[in-house]
């Protein structure tokens, strides 16, 4: 009897309709045996009706609030679901992030697990109960309610995983797995059947929305197997776990796109030691990711420093930046919005050459020019202009051989 973590995200439990369809798949599960623990996400769309009202209230809603406001979302979807169950004659009941002792830090509205304690997880489970839990939200060590970010339900079903030591986590969603690249960018995309937990991470922090990066990062830390399932039509997902031989045998596992992107370049930044550590010492006080750097070679000990961020944080970025620059006396800051970042991912790219040289020469073949380049053991990414993100996407996924698998 396997112990099963099942999440489904908000297009799953957009409606009561869809409730009762989860509750049927959640009914199979432990007739067949299994034991099970449910974590749902706010219905589609409640999230970001929240956070307008909060927007409406004032144009800049105090974080602590804004949490305990955006935790009722998935108060909702657990109470209906644990109801429709109970209905039906399972036992069942619903818990918040606190009741099942998630704990985090106390960055409101992006908040980090720093421990799951699932005490009352392993009682209902004990007392043959079906925990139904709010994701997305835990407590910080003063009890006050906090959120871990978009797509922060994924993680809470991977840490009650590991926290559970449970046989595998499912994530339902409106798609039936991980595929070669955007089925609605590249129509020639195909279901991957395994990744590794490196390849998936690279994918989904490169702009594959199927699990959110920070979910990928935890489960690779606990090996907890996660599989990508769909909710809407039966069959087989993809298994996200430990790499094993056959993922090397081709050098590129999937391409993605990401157009969540903007570039900021320092002009005239003075060539000496500790200027670089100021600037994104400032850039990382104000918790803003910075992705891509690229300094240009040094002229009249003057140098020009690029580097990307996401277009969501440019608004709080830009002053903090022009703040910067004028305190080490750059000449200007200028920015670049219409970029978008196309990358390879693959764990063959360990064992497999030429890679880049080839994803090169497709791109300069579609008339695609390079402003930016970033390269990991299983990763190339190009920063390109965004009108040029979809071609370059078809034509790397042919050029690789993606279509044919």
């Amino acid at each position: 009897m396997a112990l099963i973590v099942q999440k489904y995200g908000g297009t799953s439990v957009g409606s009561i309709e869809r409730i009762h369809r989860v509750a049927d798949r959640v009914v199979r599960a432990q007739r067949e045996g299994h034991r099970i623990v449910v974590v749902l996400s706010a219905m589609s769309g409640e999230t970001d009706r929240l956070l307008k009202l909060a927007h409406e209230a004032t144009p800049v809603p105090d974080e602590r609030e804004l949490d305990m406001l955006l935790s009722t979302g998935e108060r909702v979807t657990i109470a209906l679901l644990a109801m429709e169950l109970r209905g039906r004659g399972i036992n069942a009941r619903s818990y918040t992030g606190r009741q099942v002792g998630i704990i985090t830090d106390s960055a409101h509205t992006n908040a980090r697990i720093a421990r799951v304690t699932a005490d009352r997880i392993r009682e209902a489970l004990e007392e043959g109960v079906i925990p139904v839990v709010a994701g997305f939200q835990g407590i910080n060590e003063q009890s006050d309610v906090t959120t871990l970010g978009r797509g922060g339900s994924d993680l809470s079903a991977v840490a009650l995983a590991a926290a559970l030591k449970a046989d595998r986590c499912v994530i339902f969603t409106d798609v039936d797995g991980v595929y070669t690249a955007d089925p609605n960018i590249v129509p020639a995309a195909r279901r991957i059947d395994k990744i590794s937990y490196e390849e998936m991470l690279e994918m989904a922090s490169l702009g594959a929305k199927v699990l959110q990066t920070r979910s990928v990062e935890f489960a690779a830390k606990f090996s907890v197997p996660v599989e990508v399932n769909s909710s809407f039509k039966e069959g087989k997902g993809t298994l996200v776990t430990k790499e094993d031989t056959d993922m090397e045998a081709a050098a590129v596992a999937g391409v993605t796109g990401d157009r969540n992107q903007a570039k900021i370049t320092i002009v005239g930044v003075p060539d000496k030691p500790g200027i670089a550590a100021r600037i994104f010492g400032i850039v990382a006080e104000a918790h803003i990711n910075v992705d891509m750097i690229i300094q240009n070679i040094s002229q009249a000990a003057m140098t020009d420093l690029s580097f990307t961020v996401p277009r969501a944080d440019l608004k709080k970025a830009v002053p903090i930046i022009q703040a910067a620059a004028k305190e080490i006396e750059a000449k200007s800051v200028s920015v670049t919005e219409a970029i978008a970042k196309v990358s390879l991912i693959g764990v063959g790219m360990r064992s497999h050459s030429g890679v880049a040289a080839k994803m090169f020469e497709v791109l300069a073949r579609e008339g695609v020019n390079i402003m930016m380049i970033s390269t990991s053991e299983i990763k190339i990414s190009c920063v390109i202009d965004e009108k040029y993100l979809e071609l370059a996407m078809r034509s790397l996924h042919s050029a690789f051989g993606l279509d044919q698998r």
